[in-house]
């Protein structure tokens, strides 16, 4: 259909008669589809996207189940029980934006019972199968790109059954000049599998990486050269070294190299190009770094030692790691049985972590599965003093959530005995706090409103990463369902559940010295935050109205409301509610 006749029918389109809110929505939809190229696939409703129609996803914490360490800079981790559906959702508010790297391992659609689709494993017999699995992604990968931030990167684990498909939904979510695909050696020697006779062995699967702007990789560390021969002739100090050149001789163009002179021992001028400059050659050679071969006569080479890793980048980022059967191997010994298939390796995510992420990353992991992902993260903290932090999302299918993922990492944090009676020290400096999904009508009449403003306070305390609550703000006795107060000593936080508060908490303000703004949420029933009553303090605060807030982060993820049929005759103000609902007025106009 040309242009000019699709315009032409979708004007026709609005102005027809009898036609439902829904049903005109969905024919111009359709109308307004002018792909030529790219994935189609038939989109098949999930019963959880059909809740989160009638009801919105809260966070509720499992105070429980919370392991706090004494170290007061520990980072918080956190554990979401519940479908990554939801949690998503929830993270749509509380973390837009401010993921650094997401990984995640999804189900790979074998056939072979590894993929849930409303309560019902998908088969290899199943027409729909390929449909299912990608509205499946498509839904959540379209979340998860609103998460990531703006250096963000999201790797996605995949095998031959689905790659295909992956990249190019991937193409059509983040733009094909942010998507590249990765080869994962899963070759461990003397652990592959035999093979039958007539077929290729599988050596490898995929890593699908996009981003969310252009593509920033850091190098890795890495012993380079551990399988070379090391010596130690001069008893250094650092241990065995070999050398390694940092001459690139004279003739020919420089290339980008250094030219200058430099004298060995014995007397003997070098002049040539070299890969390091002057300054750092004599910082070089004052650290003992720098070896003259032939008893001092020979060319300065630069000295590298074997306990020192390399930083580089080499032709595969994931080459030469250990795989599921190591991974396996490690899960056992931490829980004493084997309760998950096919984890992936710590050593496979750190590398992620090392080339994608800054030390201080936030990581997000919504397949978590068997944990990994925190314990790697909370291994790589350890090891380079890094506070990254990480969340995991997973079901308790099964108790996964509650008798594997947390309990696995219960275990890393506190320390835990091998089945062959070595201990395991703890990695103590960490904190991991348990939530669980729960929901609140979205119907947005007072009642729910005030519901979803109480059950907000654990989503608060995630998004402000701020856990540390006090029963007195300046004189002022704090109430469960009046106001809280949170504090870490720099960063400060008031939940404003009753406006009638107000009015004390300005006064209390007013007499206070502060030099950072006090987060303050406070209910509304619209989107003012009551910004004339704290017009005297307004440089004290800083002002979020409740639930608006939260409505208008979820209704750029949540699917459409259902319709409701209303009998306005007998409604009240209590239960009057409409679409339109949703649609009021955001900072910067109507979406």
């Amino acid at each position: 259909m040309k242009a000019t006749d699709r315009h032409k029918l979708i004007d026709r389109i609005k102005t027809i008669e009898g036609l439902t809110h829904d049903e005109r929505s969905a024919l111009l939809g359709l109308l307004r589809e002018s792909k030529t190229y790219g994935l189609m696939w038939e989109d098949k409703p999930e019963d959880v996207e059909d809740r989160l129609r009638s009801e919105l996803p809260v966070l509720k914490e499992v105070k429980s189940r919370a392991i706090i360490s004494d170290n007061a800079v520990s980072p918080n981790h956190i554990l979401i029980e519940g479908d990554n559906l939801e949690a998503l959702t929830t993270l749509a508010y509380t973390h837009e934006g401010k993921i650094d790297v997401i990984y995640i391992d999804p189900p790979y659609n074998t056939g072979n019972k590894d993929f849930v689709y409303n309560d019902s494993f998908v088969d290899s017999e199943d027409s729909y199968r390929h449909s299912k699995w990608l509205s499946f992604m498509s839904r959540r990968l379209r979340i998860a790109k609103k998460l990531l931030s703006e250096r963000g990167v999201i790797f996605i684990s995949i095998d031959d059954n689905e790659q295909a498909n992956l990249k190019l939904l991937c193409d059509e979510i983040f733009g094909q000049e942010h998507v590249e695909t990765y080869i994962w050696d899963v070759r461990v020697k003397g652990t592959m599998p035999k093979t039958a006779k007539n077929t290729v062995r599988k050596e490898h699967e995929y890593i699908i990486a996009c981003y969310k702007s252009e593509k920033r990789l850091q190098k890795y560390s890495s012993l380079k050269y551990a399988d070379k021969k090391w010596t130690n002739p001069d008893n250094d100090p650092r241990g065995p070294w070999m050398s390694a050149n940092i001459s690139r001789g004279a003739e020919g163009s420089t290339g980008g190299f250094k030219s200058f002179v430099i004298t060995n021992p014995a007397g003997i001028s070098f002049d040539r190009d070299w890969s390091i400059t002057k300054d750092e050659y004599e910082s070089l050679l004052a650290d003992g770094r720098i070896y003259f071969s032939d008893n001092g006569r020979g060319v300065p080479r630069l000295k590298k030692f074997q306990s020192e890793p390399v930083w580089s980048i080499q032709s595969s980022f994931f080459a030469d790691l250990s795989n599921s059967q190591e991974a396996s191997s490690i899960i056992k010994s931490i829980l004493g049985e084997k309760l998950f298939d096919f984890p992936k390796p710590t050593a496979l995510l750190q590398r992620m972590w090392q080339i994608a992420g800054a030390s201080n990353s936030t990581i997000l992991d919504f397949f978590a599965g068997s944990g990994t992902t925190l314990h790697a993260v909370m291994q790589l903290n350890a090891e380079d003093g890094g506070k990254r932090q990480c969340i995991l999302c997973t079901n308790n299918e099964n108790g996964i959530c509650e008798n594997v993922t947390y309990e696995r990492n219960k275990r890393v944090i506190n320390g835990y005995t091998k089945p062959n009676g070595e201990y395991v020290e703890g990695l103590y400096a960490n904190n991991l706090r348990y939530y669980r999904t729960d929901f609140v009508g979205r119907r947005r009449t007072p009642q729910n409103m005030r519901r979803l403003m109480l059950l907000s306070s654990d989503m608060l305390c995630i998004k402000e990463d701020l856990y540390t609550e006090y029963d007195m703000f300046g004189d002022m006795q704090t109430l469960e369902n009046g106001f809280r107060y949170f504090s870490d000593g720099k960063k400060q936080m008031l939940i404003v559940y009753n406006e009638e508060a107000i009015y004390d908490i300005v006064d209390a303000l007013g007499n206070m010295d502060i030099v950072d703004p006090i987060i303050v949420y406070v209910f509304s029933p619209g989107n003012d935050a009551w910004n004339s009553e704290f017009e005297s303090v307004s440089d004290k605060v800083r002002l979020t109205a409740l639930p608006a807030a939260i409505y208008n982060a979820y209704k750029r993820v949540l699917p459409k409301p259902k319709d409701t049929m209303l009998n306005l005759e007998n409604s009240t103000n209590d239960t009057v509610t409409t679409d339109s609902l949703f649609d009021f007025e955001e900072e910067g106009g109507k979406e």
